[in-house]
């Protein structure tokens, strides 16, 4: 077994190989990781069972971020066919300066360097940032989850095998060797081999990342996320909208916990709202005057209103204002997506201004928030950092900009 520091300096040493590849060897690897999933889902499928019977001690919403099927295996490849069409990153010129002496100054994108990516359950995280990592020119080092290790080996001895066919080091992506809990302590401690590093998982997960890297550190933070329905909004779009931005995938961090109302609002759209959810099996938890709308209502408690459910269950509060519906979102967002249905040009151009979140959404459900679905291809995780940038990021959005000077003699 390697240790963290035998890894890190690999990655370190492999990065420098890496920036050398040309995009055809890039894509070769892609292609060939394609075809090797093709050819191994069945034993993927067996590690995952194997994984998922083993997983009594999870969570229901973690299972249904862990479990994979032939269909999952068929998006898996056609997000790497995705990553494959995408115009390679690096060398991109982004801007050209002509300063008056002559010489030509360009804006260039270029790789980050290496990238630990530290995540829980899902297993396409390790595929999607493999392929994002290598053709972004990035050297992943991965961590997942006890619960998915079957798993992201299986999918991790596949990169393995695309890299040797496409001539590319095995060390461009690493799954770390060593699975004792405090590896991850030491790994975001090595910055002089390790660049950043991006936490998905648990606010627990983030937390202790955020709180003990030396590294720059990019937050996919918890989902606890809002839906305000205004008081101008459109009864039957703000119905529809609750329904799929709460139900249609209720395990996911771009799914709404919490659903404000506005007062003036509350008979015209909540008897509608809540039978249609609670017939899908929502449990609702609601403040007292939300409760009098149905008996099938339980009290919420302080804890709701900063809780990531990441299930079949959503806390509904009636709020007096939508001033009072922005506090309430400053107070328990996590930053990820907010939303308002409103008819109200003014309260809409506010809420934009005013939320301060990856993604904000108006007359739209939270569940559009995903970079596949904003035409960006696969995604390393939505960041809700104040730093580099927010929202999901994609290939463009794991490199940096540095400067080139094209002189001919130029002096100062």
């Amino acid at each position: 077994m390697k240790t963290i520091l035998e890894q890190s300096k690999a990655a370190s040493q492999a990065s420098q190989k890496l920036r050398r590849e040309t995009t055809k060897h890039k894509n070769l690897f892609l292609d060939s990781l394609m075809q090797e999933l093709k050819e191994a889902t069945d034993a993927v499928l067996v590690a995952n069972e194997k994984d998922l019977s083993q997983s009594d001690a999870i969570t229901s919403a973690m299972k249904k971020r862990l479990g994979i099927d032939s269909n999952a295996i068929t998006g898996f490849i056609d997000t790497l066919q995705s990553i494959k069409e995408s115009e390679d990153p690096i060398g991109k010129i982004i801007k050209t300066f002509k300063p008056e002496q002559g010489f030509t100054v360009n804006r260039v994108l270029a790789p980050i360097g290496v990238i630990a990516v530290i995540f829980e359950s899902r297993p396409n995280v390790l595929l999607e940032a493999a392929a994002l990592g290598v053709k972004s020119g990035n050297v992943m080092i991965l961590r997942g989850g006890k619960e998915a290790m079957y798993t992201n080996q299986a999918i991790f001895d596949l990169i393995q095998k695309a890299l040797t066919i496409a001539g590319i080091t095995n060390d461009a992506v690493q799954l770390i060797e060593d699975r004792r809990h405090e590896a991850i302590d030491e790994l975001i401690v090595l910055d002089q081999y390790i660049d950043l590093v991006i936490p998905r998982g648990r606010e627990a997960l983030v937390s202790r990342v955020v709180s003990g890297a030396r590294m720059p550190v990019i937050q996919h933070m918890r989902g606890l996320c809002h839906m305000y329905i205004d008081d101008s909004a459109s009864v039957d779009m703000a119905i529809k909208l609750v329904s799929n931005a709460k139900t249609s995938n209720p395990a996911t961090c771009n799914t709404i916990e919490t659903l404000l109302v506005h007062q003036d609002m509350a008979d015209a759209v909540l008897p509608g709202v809540l039978e249609k959810i609670i017939n899908q099996g929502v449990e609702v938890r609601g403040d007292a005057k939300v409760c009098e709308y149905s008996d099938k209502c339980i009290l919420a408690t302080d804890e709701d209103w900063n809780t990531e459910y990441l299930d079949m269950i959503i806390s509904i509060k009636i709020v007096e204002s939508f001033e009072a519906a922005l506090s309430h979102i400053d107070q328990y967002s996590s930053g990820l997506t907010d939303s308002i249905i409103s008819n109200n040009k003014e309260h809409i151009q506010q809420f934009l201004n005013q939320v301060n979140s990856a993604v904000v959404l108006v007359n739209a459900s939270n569940r559009l928030a995903d970079g596949s679905v904003f035409g960006l291809g696969a995604e390393i995780g939505i960041s809700t950092s104040s730093i580099h940038m927010k929202g999901p990021m994609s290939l463009e959005d794991l490199t940096v900009s540095h400067y080139e000077v094209i002189g001919d003699g130029n002096e100062r």
